[in-house]
């Protein structure tokens, strides 16, 4: 019971020191009546967007509920609800502050870069503990209360649903707005991008909030507890209280390390604060290192070793995947630039570099994962461990810093507002000025949290993966029986599926938007001339409206799928179907962000003044290629890491009740 209070405590420091941020980033003066009219805008339309997103969950989540109540129980349908509310709230909180923070970093800007970046940075790090904060708290009170994993599986699973639908929904919504802004304000008017002029503006900006910070929080929030609860899982079967007690206490060192490394981010000298967000991460996985070491023998088990060194491995993993996103999506670096460079041969060609260099940014990120694994393994086994228990311990190592990674990838959507705050506010150019340097900071902070997202949710599948393999008992996949390959096969389509309807999604809302931004510029007397006010509230209501009619299908497919290819085609069949989604989904996923993040880093590279800056022909054409990559870096992307750790979620949920339901085996 000790060991219990202590991780409980650790989540409720969390949510405490969130609390203190709050204040202090609320007690930061914005003096610009201009910017606060903005800034309540985006609020408005922001917290109407989650509203109506929230009440359409809260019935399929009530559904579901009653569902896994007939099947597996009230306990389990308690924690699935837990899940549900917990992962809900997590990224409200951040959006919540998000919203009130972009005006207060922008008239920080009026002072320099030194000190408008703690005001966004702070604020992000209200999103990033609450995110660790509400896990640990629900997983622990469940676990006191029930003693049983299993019923802490309903948590993730309640937590996975919500932030599947978040994640998409998100991404939908906001990539429909700056699709449609960009293409009309940047090329066609030629307007900045965040001219209060553009009808789409207010609506962009909202989409950066619901898709980048409440969105992205519920995704981690989804990855963190999964791979959590995967260990406990296993540590149940094959051991015992220790060893279920372990990974709570991993997350307990990490907070302590997100909150220490919170301390040291700071743009000294160098005003850079790409470096400054990278030092932080870098410097909490140190402190998370000699923690873990503090916690393994603490605890006393009977193996230390066998579970520390494999905690380490999926430390230094998630680290060079992170920055494996930053080598192929920062500005400074040559992939950016050579990208950017093709741009002035039109977008064709600028396109074609920006998609083979998010191929190539697969290879290492892949090679990491795996080195990881059979590290996380192999040390496991020499030191008397399970293999399987090592590579789960790895994926919770990979995502105990937590709260230092979501409290860098909140800091980006968070200073992208701040910018258009200045603009709408008709500030100073050099206000202005470190708004966008801010910003660019920003998506490399949001690239590197999107890799380390998907490299984590990979080693987390693998260790889901074991836990349905312990579940239902099956201990071979035979890839010469028929119902394992087609399996397989069903498996590897879904990933490219569900991009494929999310991307269409965004498609077929961005045209929507594009014709009613040209109406107004064409229906609305003295808009161009900035004489009149756009009508900001009916694009924020289309972006809303396609979102949630559009995250039905893929939503659905993502529940029932595994359950139907499990009771047609038996358990190893449905084995075979995680083992492909595991494949095809982290090779999209590392494609479609490192490849949005560069095109996107490529048009800012043109913006700040390269190869003839805004408005140039190379400018357009880079334009064009940010919009393809805004959905492969924002909505599908992203979203694959939730949608594989969904599918083998409910797999494992619903796992002794496929067994007794098989229909056919082939």
């Amino acid at each position: 019971m000790v060991w219990e209070i202590v991780a409980l405590v650790a989540g409720f420091i969390s949510i405490g020191v969130a609390a203190y941020l709050y204040s202090w980033v609320m007690n930061q003066r914005n003096g610009s009546e201009r910017m606060e009219e903005f800034s309540k805008m985006v609020q408005e339309g922001a917290a109407a967007y989650l509203r109506r997103l929230y009440q359409a969950l809260g019935i399929l989540a009530v559904i579901i509920a009653i569902v896994i109540l007939l099947a597996l129980g009230w306990e389990t349908a308690l924690a699935y609800l837990i899940g549900s509310v917990s992962s809900a709230a997590a990224g409200y909180a951040g959006m919540y502050i998000a919203t009130r923070a972009n005006a207060r970093v922008a008239w920080a800007a009026r002072g320099g870069l030194k000190r408008a970046f703690p005001v966004g940075f702070y604020a992000g790090g209200v999103m990033g503990l609450s995110v660790v904060g509400f896990a640990l708290i629900g997983m622990t009170f469940l676990y006191m209360l029930f003693k049983d994993p299993n019923v802490v599986l309903g948590f993730s699973f309640g937590a996975s649903t919500v932030a599947l639908l978040a994640k998409a929904g998100g991404g939908i919504y906001t990539k429909t707005a700056d699709i449609g802004a960009d293409l009309v304000g940047k090329v066609e008017f030629e307007l900045a991008e965040d001219d209060p002029r553009n009808p789409a503006v207010v609506a962009d900006n909202v989409g950066d909030n619901v898709g980048d910070v409440a969105g992205m929080g519920a995704d981690i929030f989804d990855s963190y507890v999964a791979s959590v609860v995967a260990v406990m899982l296993l540590g149940n079967v094959l051991y015992g209280m220790q060893y279920v007690l372990f990974p709570l206490l991993l997350s307990a060192a990490g907070i302590l390390a997100s909150l220490i490394g919170m301390l040291v981010v700071r743009t000294g000298e160098s005003n850079d604060p790409g470096r400054a967000l990278n030092t932080g991460t870098v410097v909490t996985a140190a402190i998370f290192a000699l923690l873990t070491l503090g916690v393994v023998l603490a605890l006393d088990l009977d193996n230390p070793w066998g579970v520390f060194w494999p905690t380490v491995a999926g430390l230094l993993a998630g680290i060079v995947i992170g920055f494996t996103s930053d080598y192929f999506t920062d500005i400074d670096q040559q992939s950016v630039q050579n990208t950017a460079h093709s741009a002035l041969t039109g977008p064709a060609i600028l396109i074609l570099d920006g998609f083979s260099y998010g191929l190539l940014s697969i290879v290492p990120s892949i090679v990491g994962i795996c080195v990881a694994m059979a590290a996380a393994w192999v040390l496991a086994e020499q030191f008397g461990v399970a293999g399987t228990y090592g590579v789960s311990v790895a994926a919770v190592g990979m995502l105990s810093i937590t709260g230092m990674i979501v409290s860098s990838d909140a800091y980006g959507p968070i200073v992208d507002n701040a910018k258009g705050c200045a603009e709408y506010g008709g500030e100073s150019e050099e206000t202005i000025a470190v708004c966008d340097r801010l910003d660019a900071a920003g998506n490399t902070a949001k690239a590197i949290t999107k890799g380390f997202a998907i490299g984590a949710a990979a080693l987390t599948v693998l260790a889901l993966f074991a836990a349905y393999a312990e579940t239902v008992q099956v201990s071979v996949l035979d890839l010469r029986e028929p119902g394992v390959v087609v399996g397989l096969f069903l498996g590897a389509m879904m990933p490219p599926l569900f991009s494929a309807l999310t991307i269409l999604s965004v498609g077929r809302n961005a045209f929507k938007m594009v014709e009613e931004i040209r109406r107004q510029f064409r229906e609305i007397p003295g808009l161009i001339e900035g004489k009149a006010k756009p009508d900001s509230a009916l694009c924020v209501d289309i972006a809303t409206q396609g979102a949630l009619k559009e995250l039905a299908l893929p939503g659905f497919l993502s529940l029932v799928v595994p359950i139907v290819v499990g009771i047609l085609l038996g358990r190893e069949a449905l084995g075979g179907f995680l083992a492909g989604s595991i494949v095809t989904g982290i090779i999209f996923a590392l494609l479609m962000a490192n490849a949005g993040g560069l095109w996107d880093n490529a048009k800012k590279f043109i913006e700040d003044g390269a190869l003839g800056g805004k408005g140039s022909d190379a400018h357009k054409a880079a334009v064009v290629g940010d919009t393809v990559g805004d959905p492969f870096k924002d909505t599908a992307g992203p979203s694959l890491n939730t949608l594989i750790t969904v599918m083998s979620l409910t797999a494992t949920v619903f796992g002794p009740v496929i067994a007794r339901l098989v229909l056919f085996r082939l």
